[in-house]
C-alpha cells in the first residue's frame, strides 16, 4: 500500500511516499481501508519532532473508510462497516489498523468525507464550547483564527448556544467567512489591536472565555481581555509555544483560570467518545454544522497540504484522498 512515512523529523520534506505491507490487524484492531484522511496541526507537531513519536511512522490521525478485517477481539465493528476515527497514527495511508473501540459509525446522512473532516476539529469545538467552558446564552466568547479549521466550527456552536462571538482574523476574506459563520464582531488582527479592540466592545468588562489555539503571539493580551474569574483556554500554538510565566499574574489579572486542553482527555471512554462523535455527526445531518473543506490532495501531495497549512493560507479543512 501507499503511505506517507516519516524516517527523521524535520520540515514537510520528511514525509516521504513508500510502499508499505497492507498491516493485518492485532486481536484488539481493526484494519480500515481509507477513502479520506484529515490533515490537521498535530500533524505538523509530530512531523517536527514537537511530540516525540518513534521513528520511523505513517503519519495522520484522522481519517474514515470501510472496516475490511477485524481482530479477534474486535467486538464492537465488522466487515463492511463504514467508520472514522482521531487520535490514532496512521492515517496518511491507504489502509490502517486501528483499535476497535476508538472507531465510531458514520451514520446515514454524513459521508465519509465530512466524517473525516469533523473528527479531530468538530470534535475539539464540541469539548470547547460544551465542556472545557460550557457556554450559556448571553455569555461572550473570543474565538482566535476564527476563520480556520477549528475556528469556523467553533463559532457556529458558540452562535448556536447563544453565546456573543468576536472573532480574530487576518484578512477580509476570513472576516466574511466568519461572519457567515456566526461571529458577532470581527477583529482584523493585521489592522487593529486586538486587546484594545476586545476591551471597546465589550465597553471595558473583558469577555468570559478566550479560546485560543494560536499561543505565543496571542496569549499574554488574552489574558488581558478577560473578565474576573473568566477562563482562558489555550488548546493550540500555531504561532509557537507560549513562554513559561509567573502564575500570580492570574491573582493580579482578577483571579483567571486557564487550561491546557487536548481531545484525547475528552474522548477518553468509549462511551463519551461515541457521544460526543454522535452529538457532532447529529449537527452536521440536521444542517446546524457546515463544515468548509477548502482543498482534497492526492496523497503524494502531502507535502504540500502541510506548506499550505503552516502558511496559514487555508480556511477550513484540508483532507487527503489515498
Amino acid at each position: 500500500m501507499k503511505a506517507i512515512q516519516v524516517k527523521q523529523v524535520g520540515g514537510p520534506e520528511a514525509m516521504e511516499l513508500v510502499d508499505l505491507p497492507i498491516p493485518q490487524p492485532k486481536a484488539n484492531e481493526a484494519v480500515v481501508k481509507l477513502s479520506t484522511a484529515g490533515v490537521n496541526f498535530i500533524d505538523v507537531y509530530n512531523r517536527e519532532g514537537r511530540y516525540k513519536t518513534p521513528l520511523p511512522f505513517v503519519l495522520g490521525q484522522e481519517g474514515a473508510g470501510v472496516v475490511t478485517a477485524v481482530g479477534a477481539d474486535a467486538k464492537s465493528v465488522k466487515a463492511g462497516d463504514h467508520v472514522a476515527w482521531t487520535g490514532q497514527l496512521g492515517s496518511y495511508a491507504e489502509y490502517a489498523a486501528i483499535p476497535a473501540d476508538r472507531l465510531v459509525p458514520i451514520p446515514k446522512g454524513v459521508s465519509e468525507r465530512d466524517a473525516a473532516a469533523a473528527m479531530l476539529q468538530g470534535m475539539t469545538a464540541h469539548y470547547l464550547s460544551h465542556t472545557t467552558y460550557p457556554l450559556k446564552r448571553g455569555e461572550t466568547a473570543l474565538i482566535h483564527a476564527a476563520a480556520g479549521g477549528v475556528g469556523l466550527l467553533l463559532v457556529q456552536m458558540a452562535h448556536n448556544l447563544g453565546a456573543r462571538v468576536i472573532g480574530t482574523v487576518s484578512t477580509e476574506e476570513k472576516a466574511k467567512l466568519a461572519r457567515a459563520a456566526g461571529a458577532d464582531d470581527i477583529i482584523l488582527y493585521t489592522q487593529s489591536d486586538f486587546e484594545a479592540e476586545t476591551k471597546r466592545l465589550t465597553g471595558g468588562k473583558g469577555v468570559d472565555v478566550v479560546y485560543d489555539s494560536v499561543g505565543k503571539t496571542t496569549f499574554d493580551k488574552g489574558l488581558n481581555i478577560l473578565r474576573p474569574r473568566g477562563m482562558m483556554v489555550l488548546f493550540g500554538g500555531s504561532s509557537g509555544a507560549v513562554p513559561p510565566f509567573d502564575l500570580i499574574a492570574l491573582s493580579q489579572k482578577g483571579s483567571l483560570y486557564i487550561t491546557r486542553p487536548t481531545l484525547a482527555h475528552y474522548t477518553a471512554t468509549r462511551e463519551e467518545l461515541m457521544g460526543r462523535s454522535s452529538a457532532v455527526f447529529d449537527m452536521i445531518a440536521k444542517g446546524k454544522l457546515k463544515l468548509r473543506i477548502e482543498h482534497a490532495y492526492p496523497l503524494a501531495e502531502a507535502q504540500q497540504a502541510h506548506r499550505d497549512l503552516e502558511g496559514r493560507k487555508t480556511t477550513g479543512k484540508l483532507l487527503l484522498i489515498p
